[in-house]
């Protein structure tokens, strides 16, 4: 796993496949709780199948980046999206970039994209992003609260995140279940994005639902 240096705080990433004829890399932004450990084998085959070159890094506080000190601000996606990951773009010379989010990483692509207007950017992939906080999410998010307590979620995510498990999860979970997140929202971004967005919804998400 190799380390990247942005104002100071070591991001672990890693890379998949081989530079393109295209220069196409596709930047993978995990979930709430995830990592690059977390997306297992999927990086590799996304690489095998689109014959692009594929960049996964974990978040500060996720994985083996340096941890975050508590609490997370609410405004972690948007500090994601907006400061951090046009810095990293930069620091690992990546010129021609998709952005394939999933969840919280989906809702960091679409700040990203709809923020500012950043002529390497080529197009989004995004799996069940959160444009605005709901019902749903929010008593799943209280479940997993449940599961980590009492259950054995922290033991499994342990083994990804290491020392730093409890700042991932209840960095994540105290930001989405404190009342002030209620009203989050990034609808305002959406008329920023000018590039083609490939757009992934289930109908069985227990985080979201189609009105997304």
């Amino acid at each position: 796993m190799n380390k990247v240096e942005i104002e100071g705080i070591c991001l672990e990433y890693c890379w998949y496949g081989e530079v393109s004829d295209s220069n196409l890399t596709i930047v993978m932004l995990h979930e709430g709780l995830g990592c690059v450990g977390l997306w297992k084998q999927f990086p590799e085959q996304l690489a095998q199948q689109t014959g692009c070159r594929v960049l996964a890094y974990s978040r500060q506080g996720y994985g083996g980046s340096d941890p975050v000190t508590p609490p997370r601000s609410l405004r972690y996606m948007h500090q994601e999206g907006i400061d951090v990951l046009p810095l990293l773009l930069d620091a690992l010379s990546i010129d021609k970039v998709v952005l394939f989010g999933h969840s919280d990483g989906a809702s960091i692509a679409l700040v990203f994209a709809g923020s500012q207007q950043d002529e390497r950017l080529q197009g989004l992939i995004l799996l069940a992003p959160h444009v605005f906080n709901e019902e749903k999410c929010v008593q799943s998010i209280t479940l997993a609260r449940q599961f980590y307590e009492r259950g054995d979620l922290r033991e499994r995510l342990e083994k990804y995140h290491g020392n730093n498990v409890d700042g991932a999860f209840w960095g994540w979970n105290k930001a989405w279940l404190d009342p002030a997140f209620r009203g989050w929202n990034l609808e305002e971004y959406l008329q920023g994005i000018e590039v083609p967005l490939l757009m992934i919804q289930g109908e069985d998400d227990e985080y979201g639902t189609l009105a997304q």
